[in-house]
């Protein structure tokens, strides 16, 4: 179908989506409007020269609340607000005077010499906080403003940047942890990933879009990008005729309408990738609905168009040719964590490594490099999974590594709750935040090493902790997903809690397939209940499975009272 031909079909149903295609660029709300005014990307030399030196009270509020995000900065919440006052206040009135700054790798290896600068960014800026996101940030809190001009100078000198690291963006790129060295690679993406980066991030026509764009790219067999709730994901396959490529999945997303991404059918070549992902992404600029938040993902076109029409106009009106039909990827082959030692291509290890629940400190980025440098190990990836991996370790030298990482937090050989626990940031900075996340699982991990240290898990469980109902967590891909909110007990007290989720997981998780989980009517757990809730679930799980069945095959067929 012709753009004009879209045009016209739409105009009928006499209701504008703000679909700059459709309906023209007219701002339908004030988010659309100060994009209009100023290209959020023009923030930074406002910074730089105004307000790190005038201070936080210079910062009109249509750069303080929108276009600061362009630059990876949030306002934090201000300590002290309680959960239940989160949906009562204004955003105004729950934020401090200090931001929280995300900092994108995009894949990338970080050497020593970037762990340092990151180490020291958050020992001298940012009180000590450091924490490793799943979408393979390094996000930092209580940062002034004043001191952004010497962050940027000092990230910059490694090769790191924050351009477009929030906002209506082309955010952060999930890639491949051990791509380029893992022995059983498909195709290593990380020149596909640079080059996209190259032409494009920063690009001010890429930089007013509906809302986030998330997109994700791997090579490797474990599928460790979550590539079913991106925007637009590129998956290592091999074609019978045209060999290794990518298989090409857009409109994943969760929040409070998930939606799992699809697959066009297509195979993508290399050559052909940065050039496709840009068709996706102008599809989305163009098309993507602005009228309303709620509904300004792609998923919400995706939905409405569906895979064959979105196919159609991405070769037509974007790409100006064909793509080749392709295979899907195959089941995962290992977990997509990476955790532990792995022998790579050239005879090397890499060796992935878990903090608890992401968090580290500027303490521990250091000494990581310190330790990576002191190896003879090349440096660090992050995960989508809040992990780091160590590529290019000799192997006489393993050993000396794993023992180091362990001395500073990091446990290459995690109890199966650490391992598989992740948690948002929490009501400790996050303003949506609405119960405390990442101390609460942390306890929770602990309560379970001991209580189920005897027990045999032959299967993974994940557990992953939000805050708000915004799933930043993951939580309806999990295997027990909580939602937080304020829960009401039997004895009529309001007290932090979750909603639960169960049997969710994706392809990379010892899945055929990827599936949401189910929610039973009326589960709802006491955040400090939690570990009782995660033991009785697991044990019951153990004791009804079915031979090697898994959690969330188990979770979906079971009764409710076997899941209270």
């Amino acid at each position: 179908m012709t753009a004009q031909a879209t045009r016209v079909r739409q105009s009928r149903t006499g209701r504008s989506n703000g679909q700059w295609a459709v309906d023209g660029r007219e701002p339908l709300n004030h988010n659309e409007e100060f994009k209009a005014e100023d290209n959020g990307l023009n923030v930074r030399e406002r910074i730089e020269k105004v307000y790190a030196r005038e201070g936080f009270d210079a910062i009109p509020a249509d750069d303080l609340h929108g276009r600061f995000r362009w630059w990876g900065l949030y306002t934090q919440r201000k300590p002290g607000i309680d959960g239940g006052r989160t949906a009562q206040l204004e955003p105004h009135e729950l934020e401090d005077r200090f931001f929280m700054l995300r900092v994108r790798s995009d894949g990338e290896l970080l050497s020593p010499a970037a762990l340092a600068v990151l180490g020291s960014i958050s020992t001298d800026f940012a009180r000590g906080t450091a924490d490793i996101t799943d979408r393979q940030n390094i996000q930092y809190h209580w940062i002034s403003v004043e001191d952004m001009p010497e962050i940027w100078r000092r990230l910059e000198t490694v090769g790191l940047e924050t351009t477009e690291a929030c906002g209506d963006t082309p955010r952060g790129f999930l890639g491949s942890p051990v791509a380029g060295v893992a022995a059983d690679e498909i195709i290593d993406p990380t020149p596909v990933i640079a080059e996209i980066k190259r032409r494009y991030l920063g690009d001010p026509e890429l930089a007013n879009l509906p809302r986030k764009f998330k997109s994700a790219i791997t090579g490797h067999p474990s599928l460790d990008v979550a590539h079913e709730i991106n925007d637009v994901s590129l998956v290592g396959v091999v074609h019978p005729e045209l060999g290794p490529g990518y298989d090409l999945w857009v409109g994943g997303a969760l929040s409070t309408t998930p939606r799992l991404a699809e697959r066009l059918g297509t195979f993508v070549t290399a050559e052909q990738a940065p050039d496709v992902w840009h068709g996706v992404i102008r599809i989305f600029r163009d098309y993507g609905y602005r009228r309303l938040r709620t509904k300004a993902r792609l998923k919400f076109l995706l939905a409405e168009w569906g895979t064959e029409k979105f196919r159609e106009v991405l070769e037509n009106e974007y790409l100006g040719y064909r793509l080749a039909d392709g295979p899907a990827p195959a089941r995962a082959t290992s977990p997509g964590d990476h955790v532990g030692v792995h022998e790579q291509k050239d005879g090397r290890s890499y060796v992935g490594a878990a903090p608890v629940v992401g968090r580290v400190s500027g303490s521990t980025l250091t000494d990581v490099g310190t330790l990576v440098e002191r190896v003879g190990a090349s440096g660090v990836r992050l995960t989508a999974h809040q992990k780091l991996v160590v590529l290019d370790v000799p192997s006489d030298r393993v050993e000396e590594l794993v023992e180091g990482l362990e001395a500073i937090g990091l446990s290459t050989r995690p109890s199966p709750f650490r391992r598989n626990t992740v948690a948002c940031t929490g009501i400790e900075f996050c303003k949506l935040a609405i119960v405390d996340t990442k101390d609460t699982a942390a306890a929770t991990i602990a309560e379970l090493e001991q209580r189920l240290a005897g027990v045999e898990l032959d299967t993974p469980i994940s557990l992953h902790v939000n805050g708000c109902p915004n799933s930043c967590a993951r939580i309806q891909t999990a295997d027990i997903g909580l939602k937080g909110q304020i829960i009401t007990t039997d004895d009529g007290e309001q007290v932090p809690g979750f909603q639960v989720h169960l049997g969710g997981g994706l392809a990379s998780d010892d899945r055929e397939e990827g599936g949401l989980g189910r929610t039973v009517r009326g589960l709802k757990v006491a955040a400090a209940d939690l570990p009782d809730y995660v033991e009785r679930v697991v044990r019951r799980f153990l004791a009804e499975r079915d031979g090697t069945e898994t959690f969330a095959t188990w979770a979906h067929r079971a009764d409710e009272e076997a899941l209270q």
